[in-house]
Order: structure tokens, then sequence, then C-alpha cells
């Protein structure tokens, strides 16, 4: 698994504002808990890359390539 708190640091550093949260109530239905969302530059205002998934992993690895795919740097 990425180092999640580097990832986050290496996002906030190129202007990116991440967010991360683990949802009790959907873990406690068991539906996709997990929400990683970020926005700002090098983003235009009205785009967000976001995904509500089961794991912290899975979030990654949905966002982390369309991250890239935006131009954005992220530790390997």
């Amino acid at each position: 698994m990425a180092d999640v708190v580097r990832v986050m640091e290496a996002l906030a550093d190129q202007g990116i504002t991440v967010l991360f949260k683990a949802d009790a109530e959907r873990m406690r239905d068991g539906v996709r808990p997990w929400t990683f969302i970020t926005s700002g530059a090098p983003f235009h205002e009205d785009l967000l890359v976001r995904t509500d998934a089961a794991s912290v992993e899975a979030c990654l690895e949905i966002c982390l390539p369309q991250l890239r795919d935006h131009g954005v740097v992220i530790p390997g």
C-alpha cells in the first residue's frame, strides 16, 4: 500500500486539498465506508477526483491513476 501520509503531503505541496474519511455509519452498514476526495490547483474549480470504496487501498487504486492523468506527481 502507498504511504497515505506521504501521498497526502505530496498532493498538498502541489496545491491540492485532500480529504480521506472513514464513515462510522457506512462502516457499520458494510457499505463503502472510505471516501477520498481531492480538489484545488492544478484542477479547475469544478473538477474533483472522488471515490467511495470498501478500503483505503481501493480508494488509492481508483483515484491515484486519475490524479496522474491530470499531471499530478505522486510518490511511488
